[in-house]
């Protein structure tokens, strides 16, 4: 089985969303700049690293990444049976599985971005990542400093990131070192986040919860908090104002999929840290991270190869290793082009119909193998149209 995993602040880098501009999965970049005012093309484009590196923009420009990845494998019809994000991959996680509205959580996750910056300036503090200790002993490291220090990521075996203020972190990490960590390596980081330093941040973002609709989601989603998966929508306002102060159990997570029967970790963001830390925690899992399109061509090739040879058909996110969906290009009324095309092969460009006035075309050469909407129905921007089957 499938899960989608999603990154949190610090998987950024300059120029991140260059790959993805001229897909149609951008337009998530598009509208999110309308509801927030601000151009985060520019940021996912142009901003160098210390401006990514601030909280505010360090959030949304990361959850934007995400969700043009999320957006652009539903596109090929890749799905998921779980998801799960690390910190701010949360509210991706949330997002993709249908509990979030995209607009609500482009809504919080820049509250959230702007809350946590405006308490780590406020309260001085810093991380730093303690590796090759087992978790309780780092966890004794921090009690055996009178200082504010606490554990925040629970990240992999072998990798705790603890945080706190500057001289906990330092007496923690010597400690550390003393009873035979490898190493502790300070954090690029301005706050000491799931810490009780970001309560201020947590009443914040308590008010802005409080004002989104939560729904049901339509596969688990894993919480940070208690590493379990959650299918109830009144679970998450609670969840997401707790994971503020609490640390994140990303290992315990991992464990919990491993014993779910999930498999295959697809991470759905920038960079490779989540791909590292399953890799270190679950040696026998496969693992495979989406940064740009031709990564999405990498992941379908994986999922061929678990094809059965014996005819059998394939169900869930399986089904999709030789199959693609043409979907809505935006809100509207669906008009076919008149003719059943259902059997027929077509070619990449092919003209299906139109949704108001905008052309549906393929991206795909394939066999038609039917239509996912009908003649005048009302149809959403990214809702399937067509599902067609590729030939090599």
């Amino acid at each position: 089985m499938i899960v989608f995993t999603y990154p949190g602040q610090g998987s950024q880098k300059m120029g991140m969303g260059e790959k993805w501009l001229n897909h149609p999965s951008w337009e998530l970049v598009l509208e999110a700049s309308s509801i927030t005012d601000r151009d985060l093309s520019a940021l996912l484009l142009n901003a160098d690293d210390d401006e990514l590196k601030q909280t505010k923009n360090a959030q949304i420009a990361t959850f934007l990444i995400s969700m043009v990845i999320f957006d652009s494998l539903q596109r090929v019809g890749v799905e998921a049976a779980a998801h799960a994000g690390h910190s701010l991959g949360e509210y991706s996680a949330l997002t993709a599985a249908g509990s979030l509205d995209f607009e609500d959580a482009v809504k919080l996750v820049t509250e959230r971005g702007e809350a946590m910056q405006v308490c780590a300036e406020s309260q001085e503090g810093t991380m730093a990542a303690i590796l090759g200790l087992d978790d309780d002993l780092v966890e004794s490291a921090c009690h055996r400093v009178d200082d504010d220090i606490w554990v925040a990521n629970y990240n992999a075996p072998g990798q705790v990131v603890i945080a706190g203020s500057p001289s906990g972190i330092e007496a923690a990490s010597d400690i550390a070192k003393e009873i035979g960590a490898k190493r502790a390596m300070r954090l690029p980081v301005s706050g000491a986040f799931h810490t009780p330093y970001m309560e201020p941040a947590r009443d914040r973002l308590r008010e802005a919860i409080e004002s989104v609709e939560f729904r049901a989601p339509d596969h688990p989603v894993y919480a940070n908090v208690d590493a379990i998966g959650h299918e109830e929508s009144s679970d998450w306002p609670a969840l997401l104002s707790s994971q503020l102060t609490s640390p994140v159990r990303w290992r315990q997570t991992l464990h919990q999929l491993d014993s779910a029967g999930f498999t295959t970790f697809v991470e759905v963001g920038p960079g490779a840290v989540l791909t590292g830390m399953a890799k270190r925690t679950l040696k026998d899992s496969e693992r495979i991270s989406i940064s740009s399109p031709d990564d999405i061509d990498m992941l379908l090739e994986m999922i061929s190869g678990k094809q059965p040879s014996s005819g059998e058909s394939l169900e869930g996110e399986h089904l999709f290793a030789t199959e693609r969906l043409v979907v809505s290009p935006c809100a509207g009324i669906f008009v076919p082009t008149g003719e059943d095309l259902t059997g027929q092969f077509i070619h990449a460009g092919f003209l299906l119909g139109h949704v108001n006035e905008t052309e549906v075309r393929s991206a795909f050469a394939g066999e038609i193998q039917g239509f996912l909407a009908v003649d005048g129905e009302r149809v959403t921007s990214s809702q399937p149209i067509a599902w067609l089957r590729v030939t090599k």
